[in-house]
C-alpha cells in the first residue's frame, strides 16, 4: 500500500506580492524552496491563515535571500498583502518507509521577512487545553 504524506511545509510565510497578470504559480524565494524541498513546477497546497482560502498551484523560483512569496494570476485574487499563508506539499510513499519512520517532511519556519528562522522534521503532538 501506499500512503500520501506530508513532504514539505512553509509555514507562515507572509504574501509579499499579488501579481494577477503575471502567469500563474507561486514564486516563493529559492532558498525557502531549498530548505523545505519543493522544486520548481511541483504543485504545492495553499492555506491562507487570513481568510481560509485554499487552492492548488505550482512553485516557481523568486530571487535568493529575497522573501518573495508572490501569488501570480487567478491565485492572486485569493490573498493580500501582507496575508499569511502554509506552503505545503505531499508525496507517495510506500507504508512499509512511513511505519518504519522512513518519511520525515521538511518542515520550515519563517519569520515576518519570510527569512527562515527554524526547521524540525516533526510536528508536535498536540495536546487537551487545560478549562
Amino acid at each position: 500500500m501506499q500512503r500520501i504524506m506530508l513532504k514539505s511545509k512553509i509555514h507562515r510565510a507572509t504574501v509579499t506580492h499579488c501579481e494577477l497578470h503575471y502567469e500563474g504559480s507561486c514564486a516563493i524565494d529559492e532558498n525557502l524552496l531549498e530548505a523545505a524541498n519543493i522544486i520548481e513546477n511541483e504543485q504545492i497546497e495553499v492555506w491562507n491563515i487570513n481568510n481560509g482560502e485554499r487552492f492548488s498551484t505550482y512553485a516557481i523560483r523568486a530571487e535568493r535571500g529575497s522573501g518573495i512569496i508572490s501569488l501570480n494570476g487567478s491565485a492572486a485574487r485569493r490573498a493580500q498583502l501582507g496575508d499569511l499563508v502554509i506552503i505545503a506539499t505531499f508525496g507517495l510513499f510506500d507504508d512499509t518507509d512511513v511505519r518504519a519512520g522512513n518519511v520525515k517532511p521538511s518542515l520550515i519556519f519563517v519569520d515576518h521577512n519570510n527569512h527562515i528562522k527554524d526547521s524540525r522534521e516533526h510536528i508536535p503532538l498536540q495536546t487537551a487545553s487545560p478549562r
